[in-house]
């Protein structure tokens, strides 16, 4: 039976203990449903609606403008895209921060909008170049029921890699974090859905289904590019990162193929060119970790507007404050 533990690093669930622990995914999220989370659902709503009227080409055009034009500027997020970028690469020119800022803001735009447009994703996701050195070792696995785990990050479309194999025959569960407005959430979960494989929200239950999805030979999804602080911290982009080990302790314990995978966006900006890596060797979770965030860093380096910089990802402050509470711990 499923069992909540509590050491010296936090909570962390485990399921089955006498086979070994999961990681951070069971980590509840806490969501709310005040007046001001309804009003943003209804303008979302509306948005979204208004906005799915349209052909695909001009829907997905419409969003990114609106996300590069009004959200991003109205929000912060423009600001601290251009601060993060600032901090791994403090020696671009601010111009060239700003134009990759406004980039990534268009970019997750037209990642909502073509989430939302499910029907079209997957009529388009058939004609992707679909490709790469783990793309046959995939197929190998699929034949035999080996698990698989799909590893990427906020790059590209990551839910268009869904799409692209799961069109190719792969069922795809997708491991998702629910969104605090739970007004929002109830239809953003069947964007999840609606590409295909089941989809898990992040929680004790959740995490606990993924699990046996997994072990039956289940084909995963997941996203390993977001802050843990109670993670192992890695090198990502030249800088400290705390990571989640996640998807190296799932491997190994149900000897599950990793393969690190990216839809990136064309320059038409409505297709994706989908690459399938190599897969990421067995060996420990932290060594594996660290070779999924060399290979997403190595993608954000070719194409830098089309990861979510937006995310806090490496709190250099907070990292500092967790590192003297520990020393002075230690005294």
């Amino acid at each position: 039976m499923p069992c909540l533990c509590v050491g010296a690093g936090g909570p962390r669930f485990w399921v089955e203990p006498d086979k070994g622990p999961a990681p951070f995914m069971a980590v509840e999220n806490k969501q709310s449903r005040t007046k001001a989370d309804w009003i943003v659902d209804r303008i979302g709503r509306t948005v979204i609606g208004g906005l799915l009227l349209l052909p695909h080409p001009a829907r997905v055009a419409a969003m990114g403008w609106i996300a590069r034009n009004i959200v991003g500027p109205l929000t912060g997020y423009t600001r601290r895209a251009r601060q993060n970028l600032a901090y791994i690469w403090p020696d671009m020119p601010v111009s060239e921060r700003r134009r990759i800022a406004r980039k990534v803001l268009d970019n997750a735009g037209r990642v909502i909008i073509e989430n939302y447009a499910s029907t079209d994703q997957l009529k388009r996701a058939a004609n992707w170049n679909t490709h790469g050195p783990g793309l046959e070792q995939a197929q190998h696995a699929l034949a035999e029921g080996r698990p698989i785990l799909f590893v990427s990050g906020h790059f590209g479309n990551y839910q268009a890699a869904r799409a692209a194999m799961n069109v190719r025959g792969f069922c795809l569960g997708g491991l998702y974090r629910p969104l605090n407005n739970a007004y929002f959430n109830d239809h953003y979960v069947r964007t999840v859905e609606a590409v295909g494989g089941p989809a898990f929200a992040r929680g004790r239950r959740g995490l606990a289904s993924f699990m046996r999805h997994v072990k039956q030979g289940g084909h995963g999804a997941l996203l390993i590019d977001q802050y843990y602080g109670d993670g192992v911290v890695v090198d990502f982009l030249g800088k400290p990162a705390p990571t989640a080990l996640s998807v190296g302790e799932i491997a190994l314990k149900f000897n599950a193929l990793v393969l690190p995978i990216y839809a990136r966006r064309l320059e038409n900006g409505l297709d994706f060119d989908v690459l399938v890596e190599a897969p990421v060797p067995h060996s420990d979770a932290t060594s594996m970790t660290q070779a999924l965030m060399d290979s997403l860093g190595a993608q954000v380096r070719e194409r830098p507007g089309q990861w979510f910089w937006v995310h806090r990802r490496w709190k250099p402050d907070r990292q500092a404050e967790r590192a003297a509470r520990s020393a002075a711990e230690q005294q």
